[in-house]
C-alpha cells in the first residue's frame, strides 16, 4: 500500500489518467444501464401490451363472438347478458369484466370500472378515496380535469393510478334511463357515469438490476476509493510524522542556531545559514579597514576590583561595544582579553573609502560611549572607569577560514593588521590613532595631527600616525562635571594632548595659589 502512495507521488501523471479513465468509465457505465433501462422498459411495455390484447381478444371471442353465433346474429345488449342466450354485455358490464379479466392475467396492471350508480341487482362498488374524490370532482362542471393521477407506495415499491371520467353518451343515455334496474333515469348526454382507474404497480428493486454496469462501476470506484483512501490515511500519517519531526529538528536547529550566532558576528552568521559562504578552508586577499581596541592599565584595574565585579563591567562593555560595533556594520573578529579586533570590508563591503569611514565614526561613537558610561561607572562606586585606546588601518589582508577540516576560525592575517595594532599601542587613553591610509579618507570629517614617524615590530615601512583632535562627539562628552561635597570630576577624553597638558598646568597653578601662605 505505501508502495502504491509513492508510485503516484512518484508519478502523479498516472492519477490524472486514473482520474480520467475514472470519469470516461463512469459516462460508459451510464450509457450501457440507459441502454439496458430502456430494453427492459420496452420489453415490458411490449409484454403488458400483448398480455392485454390477448386478454381482450379472448374476452371479445368468447362472450361477444361465440354469443352472437350462436344465436345466428339474433343478439341484444344487457347488463345480465349471461342470463339471457345470445346477448352481449353492455359497455359498463364490458369494462367491469374486461378490468377483472386484465387484472387477474397480469399483476403489474389492474383495471377498475366503478360508479356511485350500480345497478339495483348489483352490489355496490367499493371505491377508494381517491375514486370517490376523483368522481367528484369530474362532476364539479365545465373546467374539470379530463385526467387524474395518484402516486403512491414505499421505498421499496411505488404504484400509480391513473384516474378519467366515463362520459354518457345519446345511446348510454336512452339505455340507462330505460332499463327498469337503473339505479338513476334522468342521465343527460355529458354526464360523468363513471371513472375508470389504471393502476400501474412496480417494485423500486424490479429495475435495480438494469444498472449492472453503474453498480459494478460504483463497486470498483468505492473499493479503489477505499485503497486509495488507506494509502492517503497512511501517507498522511507518515507525512504527521515526519512534520513532528521536522517541527522538533527546526526548534532544535533554531536553538543552536541562535548560541551559534553569539560567537559569530552577525554577517559570517548570515552568510554561513544563507549559503553564500561554505565551510571549507579558504582566504581571500581583500582590502580591509583594521580595528583594535584595548582598555588602558586593565591589569592594574583588575587587581583593584574583585572577578565578580571585574566581569560585570567587562561583559557590560563589551555589550556596549559590540552594539556600536553592528550599529556601523563592523565584522567583529574577535575577543582578546579586554581587546576587541574587528574589520569592515568583508564578508560585504562599500567600498574602501566608505569603510574606512564607517570604522572611524565607530570609533568615535565608542569614545563617545565609553564617557558615559564612566559618569554611570563612577556613580556606581568605580574608581576608575575603563579608558580605551584605538588604532585604526587601511591595508589589504587575507581574510577567511583558517585552522583544520574540524576546527577553523575566521579571521584575518596580515601586515596591514598587525598595523592597526600598533597604532593602538601608542595612542592616548581615549584616544584614537589612525593611519596616513585611513586619515587619507576621513580627513573632511576629523581633525587629526601628524605624529613622529615609527618604526613598528614586523612592518618594513616607516608609520606616520594621526591621532585624531577633534571630532562631533567630544562637543556632546561633559568636560567637568561638579559634584557633591566639594568634589570636581574632570574628563579629559575630548582634550588633545596640548590642551590637556594646558589643564594640569592650571588645575595645579590653581591649587598652588589656593595654599595658605607660610
Amino acid at each position: 500500500m505505501s508502495r502504491l502512495g509513492h508510485f503516484f507521488l512518484k508519478r502523479p501523471y498516472w492519477l490524472i489518467i486514473a482520474v480520467f479513465a475514472a470519469i470516461v468509465g463512469l459516462v460508459t457505465a451510464v450509457w450501457f444501464d440507459l441502454k439496458n433501462l430502456s430494453d427492459e422498459n420496452l420489453r415490458r411495455q411490449a409484454a403488458t401490451l400483448n398480455s392485454v390484447i390477448s386478454n381482450v381478444r379472448s374476452y371479445y371471442a368468447s362472450n361477444i363472438v361465440g354469443r352472437v353465433i350462436s344465436t345466428n346474429g339474433q343478439t341484444q345488449a344487457l347488463h345480465n347478458y349471461r342470463d339471457v342466450p345470445g346477448a352481449i354485455p353492455i359497455p359498463a358490464t364490458l369494462s367491469l369484466e374486461l378490468g377483472a379479466e386484465i387484472g387477474n392475467a397480469e399483476g403489474d396492471i389492474r383495471y377498475r370500472f366503478v360508479s356511485d350508480y350500480p345497478f339495483t341487482d348489483r352490489p355496490p362498488h367499493n371505491m377508494t378515496p381517491f375514486e370517490s374524490e376523483a368522481l367528484s370532482i369530474f362532476r364539479s362542471g365545465p373546467g374539470a380535469p379530463t385526467q387524474l393521477i395518484q402516486s403512491e407506495g414505499s421505498v421499496w415499491d411505488r404504484q400509480i393510478t391513473l384516474a378519467t371520467p366515463v362520459i354518457m353518451s345519446g345511446t348510454c343515455v336512452d339505455c340507462h334511463n330505460s332499463h327498469p334496474k337503473s339505479a338513476r333515469t334522468d342521465w343527460k348526454v355529458g354526464d360523468v357515469r363513471a371513472i375508470q382507474a389504471v393502476q400501474v404497480h412496480q417494485p423500486v428493486t424490479l429495475n435495480l438490476l438494469s444498472f449492472k454496469w453503474l453498480l459494478i462501476y460504483i463497486a470498483a470506484a468505492g473499493g479503489f476509493g477505499l485503497v486509495f483512501a488507506a494509502v492517503q490515511y497512511r501517507l498522511a500519517g507518515s507525512f504527521s510524522r515526519m512534520n513532528d519531526e521536522l517541527a522538533a529538528n527546526n526548534a532544535f536547529l533554531a536553538d543552536i542556531s541562535l548560541k551559534i550566532s553569539k560567537y559569530l558576528s552577525p554577517q559570517i552568521y548570515k552568510s554561513i545559514f544563507s549559503g553564500e559562504r561554505d565551510g571549507s578552508i579558504s582566504t581571500e586577499r581583500k582590502k580591509l579597514t583594521v580595528f583594535f581596541s584595548d582598555i588602558k592599565d586593565f591589569t592594574d584595574t583588575t587587581e583593584r576590583m574583585q572577578p565578580e565585579e571585574l566581569t560585570e563591567l567587562l561583559n557590560e562593555y563589551f555589550t556596549e561595544m559590540a552594539r556600536i560595533a553592528a550599529t556601523h556594520g563592523a565584522t567583529i573578529d574577535k575577543f582578546i582579553g579586554d581587546a576587541i579586533v574587528a574589520f569592515f570590508g568583508d564578508p560585504t563591503t562599500n567600498g574602501t573609502r566608505e569603510d574606512a569611514r564607517a570604522c572611524v565614526l565607530m570609533a568615535l561613537d565608542m569614545q563617545k560611549r565609553l564617557g558615559d558610561l564612566a559618569e554611570h561607572w563612577r556613580q556606581r562606586g568605580i574608581e576608575r572607569p575603563f579608558q580605551a585606546r584605538m588604532g585604526i588601518n587601511t591595508g589589504y589582508c587575507n581574510v577567511g577560514n583558517f585552522g583544520s577540516d574540524e576546527r577553523m576560525d575566521y579571521t584575518i592575517i596580515g601586515a596591514e593588521a598587525n598595523l592597526a595594532a600598533r597604532l593602538e599601542s601608542i595612542a592616548e587613553p581615549g584616544g584614537i590613532v589612525l593611519s596616513f591610509e585611513t586619515y587619507a579618507h576621513v580627513r573632511d570629517m576629523v581633525e587629526a595631527e601628524p605624529l613622529e614617524p615609527v618604526r613598528f615590530k614586523g612592518i618594513a615601512r616607516q608609520v606616520v600616525p594621526y591621532s585624531v583632535t577633534s571630532h562631533a562627539a567630544s562637543e556632546e562628552s561633559p568636560v567637568i562635571a561638579a559634584e557633591e561635597n566639594e568634589k570636581l570630576t574632570l574628563n579629559l577624553d575630548g582634550l588633545d594632548a596640548a590642551a590637556r597638558a594646558r589643564v594640569r598646568q592650571a588645575i595645579r597653578d590653581a591649587l598652588a595659589a589656593a595654599q595658605p601662605q607660610k
